[in-house]
């Protein structure tokens, strides 16, 4: 079966097609070209991943000094090509696992056919929108507080959101700095009353203080000085950015070093709706798990996911490189039990031919 089945508008077939060029995509890649499966890597609309976003990465292994995001995906993505990977520029639309190979369609149209696919596309950061944002990501504005947080000692640090994550991250970050602001639009919390009670106690240390009601509007800062502080709105009824004509809406200035988006994650997997692969409620891919073989399979056969497309607790880049090579591993046992049914009727042909 394999390589032989081409759609007639199909611009080529690949034994192996990985989508997204983040740790886990780029990880896949390096293990799937030593393994002679001639992946080809589609970059996605975010290439490189959220990795990207970070200047300074110090907590992946083998780095003492520190190397910054950008600098350790472009390292990845050399190290795959040495071994034979390619890697494009595409984003994936629709995969349709209705026969074999796999067939792949991108953005601008164009289709390519596969053996197996990893999906390693990983999940976007959600963000406010608000100006600043773009020219402050990466520096004093993050949204991985294991990542960064460790940058701003001794700073006032600001988290924005009300949910366990955000919970989470503000009382990771009481470690490095003066003091956490956890800023929320709400009065009530989503969190988990575990985490609200672990809030409520730094708050009673002194710890973290708890901005109710409030929205960030505008951060303010350089790439090169960082964030220097925030304009915030706030609303006795909560909500305030919906409510910026009503008098009782107080705008006001904010000094902090540093701001935290804990706002949630989008997985981007819709070019995998129509497939028979499981997502969760907040559309992460679902894979097999376990202790064996197989873990990343999904419930298509052939295909496998990695990374933060998959992994919504963790979300880290070691993790997501662990990921990506045992999506590698997978994909090449699945790709050799396809070669040996293949050359078995092959076989039986020759047998008869003898006789």
């Amino acid at each position: 079966m394999t390589g032989t089945s081409q759609d007639a508008d199909a611009v080529e077939h690949r034994r192996l097609i990985i989508a997204g060029s983040g740790i886990a995509g780029l990880t896949a890649a390096i293990y799937a070209a030593r393994s002679n499966n001639d992946p080809l890597v589609f970059e996605g609309d975010e290439p490189g991943g959220q990795l990207t976003l970070t200047t300074e990465v110090d907590n992946y292994p083998g780095f003492p000094e520190g190397i910054s995001g950008p600098e350790l995906v472009n390292n990845m993505k050399t190290q795959a090509k040495r071994f034979g990977a390619e890697v494009k520029h595409g984003i994936l639309t629709s995969l349709d696992d209705s026969s074999r190979p796999f067939r792949v369609e991108l953005k601008n149209g164009d289709v390519y056919t596969a053996d197996a696919v990893i999906a390693a596309s990983g999940a976007s950061a959600r963000t406010l929108g608000i100006p600043g944002e773009d020219d402050l990501m990466g520096y004093g504005l993050s949204t991985c507080a294991t990542c960064d947080g460790a940058f701003f000692r001794d700073e006032k640090i600001m988290v924005v959101g009300g949910g366990d994550a955000a919970m989470e991250e503000a009382n990771f970050l009481t470690k490095f700095a003066s003091k956490v602001y956890l800023v929320h639009r709400r009065e009530e919390f989503r969190a988990e009353d575990y985490w609200i009670d672990r809030t409520m106690e730094k708050v009673d240390e002194g710890e973290i203080e708890i901005m109710r009601n409030t929205e960030v509007t505008e951060l303010h800062g350089t790439p090169e000085e960082g964030v220097d502080h925030v304009t915030l709105v706030r609303h006795p009824e909560g909500h305030p950015t919906d409510r910026l004509d009503d008098p009782q809406t107080e705008e006001f200035d904010f000094d902090v070093g540093a701001v935290f988006y804990a706002i949630g994650h989008t997985p981007n997997t819709a070019y995998l709706e129509g497939t028979d692969a499981r997502m969760d409620d907040e559309g992460y891919l679902k894979t097999r798990g376990g202790s064996g073989g197989g873990q990343t399979a999904t419930d298509v056969e052939g295909l496998f996911g990695a990374g933060d497309v998959v992994d919504y607790h963790y979300q880290q880049a070691v993790t997501a490189g662990g990921m990506g090579s045992k999506a590698a591993l997978d994909a090449d046992d699945y790709l050799e039990d396809l070669d040996r049914t293949a050359a078995k009727p092959k076989e039986a042909a020759a047998a008869e031919s003898d006789d």
